[in-house]
């Protein structure tokens, strides 16, 4: 049996890395985290063979490695997603959002969206279809689109270029558009589907870290950044907020999670239904 070195995380090296990973990306890891920061970062001492995790802190900080950071990021976040997950979000996409979009004048021939905390690709994926289908059953053809898919974690931006998913992952995709937009085959006994060119080909994807400044240099007319905010502390909320604003049109919409709220966040939004918000 292999028995592997038993690591101890101190308050002291809690408080310091929770300190350490507050001031960089703006996460604030509660006290019940502390489990799962203790497992996580064990295997990752393990793999690059520091001793404690306070030198690995010392490490951190000594060498102010950005590479090291987003290998720390990589092995705290949390990625829970799902396709079509929120579904109401799309449904109004689909019915209202985005005839407001391309109710507007020529220049809404030129798309832009944004899904900010991407994970491992569902919700662009899940954006991308929803819009595709909408412009085919209005004939709408020539237009300029392109998604981005950000996420501070470099994983799980690599799962999402992939595009490849296992059968359970796509139970929520009616047949008629898992036919229409992705490619099944067999390894072994079990299926998977992978998201054909045709989807893949208007969707980039981008390691961001939202508490930095945003490189963009044109705005949008929809962002999601969904369940996202859940991880920031008020302050920063504010902060990730008001740069999302700047980010977008005239008219753009903003839609956030369901089990979060802008209630108490000085900001410029609009509300239009619970989650979803336009700038005037």
């Amino acid at each position: 049996m292999i028995k592997f070195k038993q690591y101890v995380l101190t308050d002291e090296d809690f408080e310091n890395l929770r300190n350490l990973i507050y001031k960089t990306c703006g996460i604030h890891l509660r006290d019940a985290k502390r489990e799962l920061v203790h497992a996580r970062l064990s295997k990752r001492l393990r793999a690059i063979g520091i001793e404690s995790f306070k030198e690995y802190y010392q490490f951190l900080i000594r060498t102010d490695s950005k590479a090291e950071m987003v290998q720390l990021m990589n092995t705290i976040s949390t990625n829970l997603t799902s396709f079509f997950r929120e579904s109401s979000h799309f449904d109004y996409l689909t019915k209202e959002g985005f005839s407001e979009i391309f109710a507007g004048p020529k220049s809404s021939l030129r798309i832009r969206l944004w899904s900010a905390g991407c994970s491992t690709g569902e919700e662009p994926y899940s954006l991308a279809i929803t819009l595709l289908k909408y412009l085919h059953l209005r004939r709408l053809a020539g237009m300029d689109i392109k998604i981005l898919g950000t996420d501070i974690s470099t994983r799980v931006l690599k799962e999402a270029a992939n595009g490849l998913y296992s059968e359970n992952k796509v139970t929520k995709i009616p047949e008629s558009d898992l036919n229409q937009f992705f490619d099944k085959f067999k390894r072994g006994e079990d299926y998977y589907f992978r998201v054909k060119d045709s989807v893949k080909d208007i969707i980039t994807f981008r390691h961001l870290n939202l508490m930095e400044p945003f490189p963009f240099k044109e705005v949008f007319d929809l962002i999601l950044c969904r369940n996202v905010m859940i991880y920031f502390d008020r302050s920063h909320q504010e902060v990730l907020v008001n740069k999302i604003h700047a980010c977008l049109k005239p008219g753009g919409i903003f839609m956030i999670g369901h089990s979060e709220s802008l209630i108490g966040i000085n900001q410029p939004f609009e509300y239009i239904l619970p989650t979803i918000y336009r700038k005037k």
